[in-house]
């Protein structure tokens, strides 16, 4: 059985796909630019891309260069990390589902036949015509329900809120130029203190706190590039190593669940934002009939020509063939 599942992008919310995706028992591969922009490196998968090899809770990502090199890594459980971004690889290794995770806010080239099953994380994706399914991506009760018609909310530009703090936690290029970091993820900074440089530009701490996220030394940013971010609760230090970005579920990976009645899955955001779901248990009325029971008529006189058409009224929620079978 083919179980492998593409996913184009390889940053701290795809990782979170990513281990959910490794430890349901699929295989894994990422495909990625040459110079990813992560921030928060300690949970990105991409961080690969700069190290060859890179491991994030209890898995690994390896960083290889051709499809036979990505089969025997992920036939070891682990990730397989490719850089492809324009997905040339997509047709040319068999998968069963595409996952676009790159979350630019925009689709940069994913389209519903690039697999039997796709998925785009966030807004830029119409689901049932870019892609199949929609995943919601914004924080709040809504996050990580599955659209399947129509787009996800739309970028707000407003970073989550923790503690009241929200647009000064994210630090921003002040001009281009390479990136030569002074501090280093996990660091306490203080407002005001100089936490890289751009060329010859400090770049300061917006606010006091745990040094979060931190863009990769020697990037070349643009002019306003998203390059730091800051966690008030300097008590956090764990979760620089972890993937707990946005949300948690209360359903266990790989562990089996009791459909015999109705289970109630509770999605907690990092905002504290609590959401249940209720996954309903099947029922007879769950599945359709399937029959060869038809009623069809002729409404043509050329025998050599039928033009059939079923028998009025339709019936509801009934499966049939029209096939004559063998004459």
């Amino acid at each position: 059985m083919n179980k492998c599942v593409i996913v184009r992008g390889g940053g701290d919310i795809a990782t979170g796909t990513i281990y959910k995706l490794v430890k349901s028992g699929f295989q894994v591969l990422v495909l990625e630019v040459e110079k990813p922009s992560a921030i928060r490196r300690n949970v990105a998968f991409c961080q690969a891309v700069y190290e060859g090899i890179f491991t994030v809770e209890d898995m690994t990502c390896v960083l290889v260069s051709t499809i036979e090199e990505a089969k025997k890594v992920m036939s070891k459980n682990q990730v397989a990390m490719m850089i492809d971004p324009s997905g040339e690889i997509i047709s040319k290794i068999e998968h069963i589902a595409l996952v676009d995770a790159i979350l630019a806010k925009k689709n940069l080239g994913t389209t519903i036949d690039m697999a039997p099953i796709t998925i785009g994380l966030g807004p830029g994706f119409c689901a049932g015509k870019d892609v199949h399914v929609v995943v919601e991506t914004m924080r709040g009760h809504n996050l990580g329900r599955l659209i399947y018609q129509g787009y996800a909310l739309p970028n707000t530009g407003v970073p989550g809120n923790i503690k009241g703090y929200s647009k000064e936690r994210v630090i921003h290029s002040p001009c281009a130029g390479v990136c030569h970091n002074v501090k280093k993820i996990t660091d306490i900074v203080e407002k005001g203190e100089i936490i890289a440089y751009i060329g010859e530009i400090p770049v300061y701490a917006s606010m006091s706190g745990l040094l979060r996220g931190l863009i990769q030394d020697g990037y070349n940013v643009t002019s306003g590039f998203k390059m730091a971010d800051i966690d008030p609760r300097e008590d956090e230090y764990e979760n620089c190593f972890t993937i707990s970005d946005k949300a948690t579920a209360s359903v266990e990976s790989g562990k089996a669940m009791n459909l015999s009645q109705d289970v109630t899955i509770t999605v907690t955001a990092e905002d504290g934002t609590i959401a249940e779901y209720i996954v309903k248990a099947p029922t007879k009325n769950s599945f359709e009939k399937f029959t060869f029971d038809e009623e069809w008529q002729s409404v043509s006189d050329d025998p050599n020509n039928p033009d059939e058409t079923w028998l009025s009224p339709n019936p509801v929620r009934v499966w049939a063939s029209a096939n004559q079978g063998v004459q």
